[in-house]
Formats: structure tokens, sequence, C-alpha cells
């Protein structure tokens, strides 16, 4: 596989550290609890290599990542009640395969419209609160 040690998702550091905690590693990628949570229990899943495109992989490793992907979809969706699980791809800025997984709650932030990536003002949780929500998720994977 490739790696970029420009990119925080290859090098796993500080940068990544700010923004989430990893969860587990799957087959084709590793699952991260996202610091901010407005979204109660939103994940991303980043892809092992350093490819930017679902085109770039293969048909194999798209299949093995999009199972990933609707794994911990179905984690989620059983840890944390939520009533829809949105799907968020972007990578303008930041060239490296990951998907937003955000649960959303019929009373919550957002419901019947677009997440926002990075509300304000933010959720932020203690550590205890955060490895609750590792651990809910983990027990449905």
């Amino acid at each position: 596989m490739s790696f970029d040690n420009t990119c925080f998702y290859c090098a796993k550091d500080e940068r990544l550290d700010n923004l989430m905690l990893e969860i587990c590693e799957l087959d084709a990628s590793t699952v991260y609890l996202f610091k901010e949570q407005t979204y109660r229990g939103r994940c991303l899943l980043a892809y092992k290599g350093h490819v930017n495109e679902l085109f770039e992989l293969s048909d194999e490793q798209r299949n093995a990542f999009m199972k990933d992907v609707a794994r911990v979809a179905k984690a989620m969706k059983e840890a944390f009640g939520a009533h829809k699980i949105n799907y968020g791809a972007y990578s303008d800025k930041l060239p490296h395969l990951h998907f937003h997984l955000i649960p959303k709650y019929e009373d919550g932030p957002g419901f019947g419209g677009t997440f926002e990536m990075m509300p304000d003002p933010k959720v932020l949780l203690s550590d205890a609160e955060y490895a609750t929500l590792i651990e809910k998720v983990k027990a449905h994977l």
C-alpha cells in the first residue's frame, strides 16, 4: 500500500490526534471516533493506503472498504439508536480516501438536512465519555 508522510491519515500524527481517537483497524480501513460530538457517535473511516478516490481502488479493494463502511454504520446505528446514518466523503483539501459517518436523531441537530462538518460551538467530551462511546462501537462490530 502506498504511504504519504505529509498526510495525517498516513502519518497518524498529532494533527490526527487533535481531531479523532482511533477505535480499531478493520480489513481495509482504520475506524476513528471524531472528537467533536455534536452528532453523538460520529465516526470516520480512513482507507489504509494513500489514495484519494474510490475509482483508484481495484474492485476487491473498493468492496473491502465499503464493507467496512457498512459494518461500522450498522454498529453505530445499533450502539446509539440513530434514526439515520449520513455518509460524507470529502477530501478537497486532504487527499486521502475517508468517509465521515454521522448518526442523526429525529430531534437532534441537523436532522432532515446536511450535517455541519465543524459545528460551532463544538461539543467536546471527557476522556471517560469518549472511552464509553468507543466501547459501544466496538461492542457492535
